[in-house]
């Protein structure tokens, strides 16, 4: 008999009790994919539409981004996601970008470290009058010369940088691969 009741009180506590109304911010379900409203408030802000924030631009772009929805899930459907080509591009890609987000957070670290002595720009300048590269003053090249002085600076400081991760790592070319055996 306590099993029962025990089995009783189970079932109340599993069917008996019903999902709470969830409060759902969907403007749109596509198939099985929602979008909810601050999805679409961020993609409509970053797009040509919301550069005039008006309800014919909104239903434009609604109607453009369930377009959008529904060709890429008929891609998936066709495996399109996992085409060779597909896959490469999107390698590639992802190469490219974490490759500029690196170069770019090092640049940032390095652009105005180098400290640009007055006996390097006036090296510089003097080397750019012998030349020929300049017919002006020290004084009027002064910003310039120092300008590029630590732009070069930069860029050593970024070649020792990539020189010090070939060093701290392992890389082995099998040369005999790399011959063109055309």
């Amino acid at each position: 008999m306590k099993k029962y009741i025990v089995l009783l009180v189970c079932s109340i506590l599993v069917f008996g009790c019903g999902k709470p109304a969830v409060k759902t911010d969907t403007l749109v379900k596509i198939n099985n994919y929602e979008i909810s409203k601050a999805e679409f408030e961020e993609e409509f802000k970053d797009s040509v539409f919301g550069r005039t924030d008006t309800l014919e631009s909104r239903k434009a772009f609604l109607n453009n981004l369930i377009n959008r929805k529904l060709i890429l899930q008929d891609a998936g459907r066709k495996g399109l996601d996992k085409d060779k080509s597909f896959l490469m591009m999107i390698e590639r890609f992802w190469e490219q970008s974490l490759l500029k987000l690196a170069l770019d957070q090092k640049s940032k670290e390095l652009s105005g470290a180098p400290f640009v002595s007055d006996k390097a720009i006036e090296d510089t300048y003097k080397s750019m009058l012998k030349e020929g590269k300049t017919d002006k003053t020290y004084d009027q090249m002064y910003q310039q010369v120092k300008w590029e002085v630590a732009k070069r600076e930069e860029a050593k400081k970024m070649n020792e940088w990539i020189s010090d991760l070939r060093k701290n790592s392992c890389v082995e070319i099998n040369g005999e691969l790399l011959k063109n055996n055309k």
